[in-house]
Order: C-alpha cells, then structure tokens, then sequence
C-alpha cells in the first residue's frame, strides 16, 4: 500500500530534513520511499512543502503529491495561511503542532471527514532542546498516529543524521511527542 504524507512549514525549519528521515527509517524497514521538497526562491521563513511516499511495492510516480493520505502541520502559524488540507484524501489523517485540542483544530481547519491529532511540539522542543526546532517532534506524532516505520528505524536515523547530544536530545523528542499526541 502506497501512502503519501505532505509536510507543511516554513524554510529554515528543517521539513527537507524531516520528510528524509522518514523516508531513511523505512527504507531500513525494508519499503519502498521518495522524500522531496517544493519550494521556489523562497527565503527562511517562506512557506515549504515537503512530500514523503511509503510503499511496500516500487513507486513508478514522479510528481509532487496532490491528494496525501496525511498532512502534517509543522508550523502552526501556517493556518489560515496557506490550505494544508488541499487534496486530502477522504477519512485522512492531520497531524497538528498545536495546544488546541483536536475538536478545535477541526473546527479551525474546516474538515469533517479527516481524523485529527494534535502536539504541542513547540512546548516538547522548548522542553528538550531550549529551542523552537519542533520537525523531530512531529516524527513521533506521526509515529504514533500511522505507524509507516519502526520507532527502532527511526531513532537509528535520527541518532545517524545528529550524532552524539544531539541525537540523544531528538530521541527524547520524538519519545515525548509519541507519548503526548492527541487524537480525535
């Protein structure tokens, strides 16, 4: 089964690197992955768009992705901004960097037939790191919510692409955002 997550943040804020890292834990879980971004000349702060596909079988498509089965909000400034659930599939997942309870972010969103969870990855990655870099946070959420890797697989890449503290301090992260995604 194919499925296809769009990233929704801002540049500088590493969605190139977090739809990679999702694409690197399941390619060691033995799938089938593409990770790319969309974004223009855009400067750091500029809207971006990253895409992910997961499958068990090859992937013959080549083109950004237009009806994701999971929108994942990053940035939360974002809402009301730019159209996150664009081209959703029906009964898809949001996954929301957020403090509104899911019922609120489906309210705000618009959306009736779309299952939506919600983190405050902002708070996690303040807690953890003492900076607002949330990306790895809505890793474990999404984890959480659609399980598309191993938490092993993904806590090897993690631990890959920021060795030593680093790395250590993205685990406990993702760890936390797992633990405290909400869902409705």
């Amino acid at each position: 089964m194919l499925v296809e997550v769009r990233w929704h943040g801002r540049g500088g804020q590493g969605i190139v690197t977090v739809s990679r890292l999702l694409a690197q834990a399941a390619l060691l879980d033995g799938k089938y992955v593409q990770a790319f971004p969309e974004f223009g000349p855009e400067r750091a702060g500029a809207p971006v768009t990253g895409f992910t596909r997961i499958s068990d079988e090859p992937i013959t498509i080549h083109s950004r992705i237009y009806n994701p089965n999971i929108v994942v909000l990053v940035d939360p400034t974002l809402l009301g901004k730019v159209n996150i659930v664009e081209g959703l599939v029906k009964g898809g997942t949001i996954v929301a960097n957020t403090e509104m309870e899911p019922s609120e972010m489906k309210k705000a969103l618009n959306v009736e037939e779309a299952n939506v969870y919600t983190v405050d990855a902002t708070r996690i990655a303040l807690d953890i790191l003492g900076r607002p870099i949330y990306n790895t946070a809505m890793l474990g959420a999404l984890l959480k919510v659609a399980p598309l890797t191993s938490m092993d697989s993904m806590i090897s890449v993690v631990m890959k692409r920021f060795p030593g503290a680093a790395g250590e301090k993205n685990v406990a992260v993702i760890k936390r955002a797992y633990k405290e995604v909400k869902g409705e």
